[in-house]
């Protein structure tokens, strides 16, 4: 062994001992007749000292050290004169008596800490060196040791994990299919999978009534913060269970990993919202609950008095910000810039200063007189001193937009703390949602969720109204997870496939694999999939996935460090059976 302890773990009750430590120079300090080199491993940093006065050999080699050199050195724990509080080691030292470099580095781009001075496309194409990190570290420890955490909790309930297969067949109904061609069937392609949905079904059917998996998941998707090409889930699925048993097992889950990771304990059921009833209170089927601000819908109040750009609209809502009468027209025109962004894409917003002398000041002042500005105030509980921002439009677009705006103010109100967690259940998700440029529906979630019981009768006459037997986990705006009860009657599985325009030949070739298992017994079963790289990450208080895991892919699908994806040499191609046509550029 090149060591025999790690830079993280001499204390001082190690002092006298002759210890060996390996790592990477961190810094290093000279001070009159010393050098002060800090060694730097997973486990932390030690302090090293090399003195002229015993070792002027020594001391003058220690002062060739670069950062980032890999070197192993020998010396006795001493404690240090001047303590380092920020620094688990920080009461000893280790005084040199031999040193030698494993190996040399080049100057890194960038620092190798937690304050880097690296930008994210150059710590991505060096990502072995930002993985060095002590944050980036914690991240994927977090990671590692919830992952076990999370297998203890399923296999003290009786779940097996079983893994399934990664070379799949195409289902193109869902997000688009990653591809691979087989060379052993020319013309024909795999599938990388989109998450192990058929499969855990079939182990229903065989019989492993609690199944789950920590599964890799691939979608060629359009990515942002909390999505990556490939990611990875908690999958699970349980037999002969209704959608209460399923909430309840994994309400279980989370609470107990919060308490685990953040010592918090949620002695309380989640708190549950409908699908309709989250979106008509915050625009959004992931409503972040941390502060209130909900919707208030204004259109009785404020229809029908002459002011076309509200009168011609479906809808008027608005949210109420406590205390922000004082707001100048400087910030609130930044708002109305933010909602006009074309990612958002409002024409405008209104706004009425209840101020503090108990005058209303509005910029549809000349439209409306006090008292009926007064009105829209009292509707929205407004008092001395806040400020009502409404907007008006087609109702869903206007929902969403104002969504938006919701969460803006919320994080410059500070309302949006990172230690502060909310989770909830959404659930009566619509079964189907509408296309108007195919002018046919699509499955919400997708087309093995079973419809509410109560609804069944309104397949064919209100298809649009039907509710799913679906739930999603939220926490703070995020979707953790979600999941449904699944279909297992094979004529009402035909009659979904129906209503999604397959045809029975159609559906036979996707899914005829699942459609026969059913014939031989299927039981009730439904499941759910949390996303194990969004649970970290909300943990670890990030923004953005990418920092979870190890070598994660950009904004545009790559991997700048090892430069993926990548054209292939055209000896593949041939003997894949592959022509690739001339590009438009």
């Amino acid at each position: 062994m090149y060591r025999n302890r790690t830079c993280g773990e001499l204390r001082l009750a190690d002092a006298g001992q002759t210890v060996t430590l390996a790592g990477w120079v961190q810094r290093t300090r000279k001070m009159g007749g010393m050098t002060f080199v800090d060694i730097r491993d997973r486990y932390g940093i030690t302090q090293v000292v090399f003195n002229n006065e015993i070792n002027r050999e020594l001391t003058e080699a220690a002062n060739t050290l670069g950062r980032e050199f890999v070197v192993q050195v020998t010396g006795k724990v001493e404690e240090r004169s001047s303590k380092n509080s920020n620094l688990p080691t920080g009461d000893i030292e280790v005084i040199a008596d031999t040193f030698s470099i494993l190996n040399r580095s080049e100057v890194p781009p960038f620092t190798i800490e937690d304050n880097t001075d690296g930008g994210d496309d150059l710590r991505m194409k060096y990502r072995y060196l930002d993985l060095r990190r002590p944050c980036v570290r914690r991240n994927l420890e977090l990671r590692h040791k919830m992952a076990f955490e999370i297998r203890r909790y399923l296999d003290a309930e009786g779940f097996l994990e079983i893994e399934t297969p990664i070379l799949v067949k195409s289902t193109p109904e869902g997000a688009r299919d990653f591809v691979v061609p087989s060379r052993m069937n020319p013309g024909e392609f795999y599938a990388l999978p989109q998450s192990p949905q058929l499969f855990k079904q079939l182990l229903m059917v065989s019989g492993y009534d609690r199944y789950f998996q920590i599964a890799k998941c691939f979608r060629d998707e359009d990515l942002r913060a909390d999505r990556q090409p490939e990611f990875t889930q908690i999958d699970c699925e349980m037999s002969f269970v209704e959608q209460e048993d399923v909430i309840r097992t994994f309400e279980g889950l989370v609470k107990h990993i919060f308490k685990y990771v953040k010592g918090i304990d949620f002695t309380e059921a989640f708190p549950r919202i409908t699908w309709a009833d989250a979106m008509q209170r915050y625009g959004s089927d992931k409503p972040d609950i941390r502060f209130g601000m909900e919707f208030v819908e204004l259109n009785d109040v404020a229809k029908g008095k002459g002011f076309s750009v509200i009168d011609d609209a479906e809808l008027t809502v608005g949210i109420l910000a406590k205390g922000c009468a004082n707001y100048s027209r400087k910030q609130i025109d930044e708002l109305t810039e933010f909602v006009k962004r074309p990612q958002i894409g409002a024409k405008g917003l209104i706004y009425v200063k209840f101020e503090a002398d108990g005058s209303i000041k509005s910029s549809v002042g000349k439209f409306y007189t006090e008292e009926e500005l007064r009105a829209w105030g009292e509707k929205a509980g407004a008092e001395v001193g806040d400020l009502l921002l409404v907007m008006t439009g087609e109702t869903m677009k206007t929902r969403k937009q104002l969504c938006e705006l919701r969460l803006e103010l919320g994080n410059r109100l500070g309302l949006r703390d990172k230690n502060v967690f909310a989770p909830l259940w959404v659930v009566d998700f619509p079964l189907f949602e509408w296309d108007e440029e195919t002018q046919r529906f699509y499955a919400m979630h997708h087309p093995f969720t079973s419809p509410n019981p109560e609804d069944i009768p309104m397949l064919k006459t209100d298809t649009g109204k039907v509710r799913a037997t679906a739930y999603d986990i939220v926490v703070n705006g995020t979707e953790l997870g979600g999941g449904s009860i699944r279909i297992h009657d094979a004529a009402l599985q035909d009659q979904m496939f129906e209503l999604l325009g397959f045809t029975p030949e159609r559906a036979q070739e996707q899914f005829g694999f699942l459609m026969n298992a059913f014939k031989y017994g299927a039981p009730p079963h439904g499941g759910l999939a949390l996303g194990f790289d969004r649970f970290v990450s909300i943990l670890a208080g990030l923004d953005t996935i990418r920092d979870v895991i190890a070598f994660p892919k950009n904004n545009s699908g790559r991997d700048v460090m090892n430069e993926s994806p990548s054209a292939i040499d055209q000896s593949q191609l041939d003997e894949l059976q592959l022509e690739l046509k001339p590009s438009d550029n």
